[in-house]
């Protein structure tokens, strides 16, 4: 082939040439064709969120206020945010979506109120109150399997009318006392862990057992706020999977449970300065205050 040119520089000269003409015609070629339209550039987060765009935005500020408030109650006395989110939200939106709703802000307030103040407080309480613990988990998960065959009106006046009747005993003067003997204090830490578990499992309800029983030992206020939040926190644990099993928290349901979590946290920021500023005396007041509210609250849902 090389002996039709003089010498190899004219062999490469022709070489390039051809090259440079094939090297035009395939850039000419190229820009001929369609080109296929650049990758859609994804952003999971927005993505994540998208079915909220689905709701009304005043159901939506609704319930960023409600959840705020619950917030706030729940920093202030330790408890009452399912409370306040149940009887908000539930008047616009079903009472599945509204417990889906309400399951990963109360995860997460818990937690926080339960480590609070370090791992270490929280392990000694976990240690000291470990038979309610226990027992109250056992029993929420099976009670749980039994929801579908018992009426819940029943339980819930039952429980209504025995929160509202020992909070506003206590609140005109008496003061139970648990027993000195650590026998006794064992049998009856060991009852409280199984009836909060029955209530929990068949209402989803189970602090005003807890409380009562914290109430009863004298807790100093920061003590009984996280022995509070580590019950709860059990209770919260065991149901965030199973609602995932379940598909309670879904694609709609799970993206707004998580949203809801920036209001309780502020609203529990708030609270919690006015819980520090509380002494024992005024915080026990405010406290029984609320679970009579609870009580009330729960003697609506089963009498309608």
């Amino acid at each position: 082939m090389m002996s039709q040119y003089r010498d190899r520089a004219e062999f490469h000269y022709a070489f390039y040439c051809r090259m440079g003409f094939l090297g035009t015609f395939t850039g000419l070629l190229r820009k001929s064709l369609p080109r296929a339209p650049p990758p859609a550039k994804t952003r999971p987060c927005l993505d994540f969120f998208a079915p909220l765009a689905q709701i009304d935005p005043a159901l939506l500020i609704a319930a960023i206020a409600i959840m705020a408030l619950g917030g706030f109650v729940k920093g202030a006395v330790g408890f009452a945010l399912p409370m306040i989110g149940i009887g908000g939200i539930g008047s616009f939106m079903t009472a599945q979506e509204t417990v889906a709703i309400l399951l990963l802000p109360t995860l997460f307030s818990n937690l926080w109120q339960t480590l609070r103040q370090g791992i270490a407080p929280a392990a000694r309480t976990l240690r000291r109150f470990w038979k309610l613990n226990l027992l109250l988990g056992l029993t929420i998960g099976l009670a749980a399997q039994l929801v579908p065959g018992i009426p819940s009106a029943g339980l819930f006046v039952f429980l209504g009318a025995l929160v509202c009747a020992a909070a506003g005993l206590q609140l005109i003067g008496w003061r139970p006392r648990a027993p000195e003997a650590a026998r006794p204090r064992a049998v009856l830490e060991i009852g409280t862990g199984l009836f909060a578990g029955v209530c929990g499992g068949l209402s989803g309800v189970w602090g005003p057992p807890v409380m009562f029983f914290l109430i009863s030992l004298e807790t100093p206020k920061t003590l009984q706020i996280r022995s509070l939040g580590l019950a709860f926190l059990v209770g919260s644990a065991i149901l965030v999977p199973a609602h995932l099993e379940s598909g309670i928290l879904n694609d709609l349901t799970l993206p707004f449970s998580l949203a809801m979590c920036l209001p309780v946290v502020v609203g529990m920021a708030i609270g919690l300065r006015y819980q520090d500023r509380m002494d024992q005396a005024l915080f026990r007041k405010v406290a029984l205050a609320v679970l009579c509210i609870a009580g009330l609250n729960l003697l609506r849902r089963g009498l309608m």
